[in-house]
C-alpha cells in the first residue's frame, strides 16, 4: 500500500519521458513516479491522499503527437512565476532612486537577511561599503538609530499577528 502525496503535473499538461509525475509515500520511503513516455496527462485517477496498491492505475497519459497539442497548458502555469517577478523589480527599483539613479546598490547577504526579517525597505538604508554596498552593520545602525522604528514595529506586529510561520501538517506514514 502507498498514499498519493503530491501530483507534480495537472490534467492537460504535457510531460516528458522520465519527468516526475507524482509522489507516493509508503511506510518507509517516498517514491517519485516518472512518466513512462512523453505525452499529455489526460486524466488523474487517484487524487492526493488516496491509498493505492501495486498495479493500480494512477493516471491516463496520451502519448505521441498529442504532446504538441497539450503544449498550450504549460503557459497557463508560466504566468505564476512572472507574477512573483514584478515583486522583485518593485523592491529593487526603490533602491535605485535614492542612491544612484539607474543603478541599484549591492546588498551583502547577511544584510539582505536582516532586511527581510525586519521588513525594511533597502532604499531607506544608506550603504557605507564600497560602491554604496549595504552591509549588516549598516542595517543594524539603521535599526539602532530609530529610523526604522515604524517599520520595525510594523514587522513585529505583523509577525505576531500572522501566525503563518507555523502550520499543522498531518502526520505521515513514515516513521523515523
Amino acid at each position: 500500500d502507498a498514499t498519493v502525496v503530491n501530483w507534480r503535473k495537472k490534467t492537460g499538461e504535457s510531460v516528458e519521458r522520465d519527468e516526475n509525475l507524482v509522489d507516493l509515500e509508503t511506510d518507509k520511503v517516498v517514491l517519485e513516479v516518472p512518466a513512462p513516455a512523453s505525452g499529455v496527462l489526460r486524466e488523474i485517477r487517484q487524487a492526493d491522499g488516496a491509498t493505492v496498491t501495486a498495479g493500480s492505475v494512477l493516471a491516463i497519459l496520451e502519448e505521441g503527437a498529442a504532446a504538441r497539442a497539450g503544449q498550450p497548458s504549460p503557459p497557463r502555469a508560466v504566468p505564476q512565476p512572472p507574477a512573483s517577478e514584478p515583486k522583485a523589480p518593485a523592491a529593487e527599483s526603490p533602491q535605485a532612486s535614492p542612491s544612484r539613479p539607474g543603478k541599484t546598490p549591492p546588498i551583502a547577504p547577511a544584510a539582505r537577511r536582516l532586511i527581510g526579517e525586519h521588513g525594511l525597505d533597502p532604499a531607506l538604508i544608506e550603504g557605507h561599503g564600497r560602491e554604496g554596498r549595504i552591509s549588516k552593520g549598516d542595517v543594524l545602525a539603521h535599526l539602532e538609530h530609530g529610523e526604522a522604528a515604524g517599520s520595525a514595529l510594523h514587522s513585529e506586529g505583523s509577525g505576531a499577528h500572522s501566525g503563518s510561520r507555523s502550520r499543522r501538517v498531518p502526520m505521515t506514514r513514515i516513521r523515523a
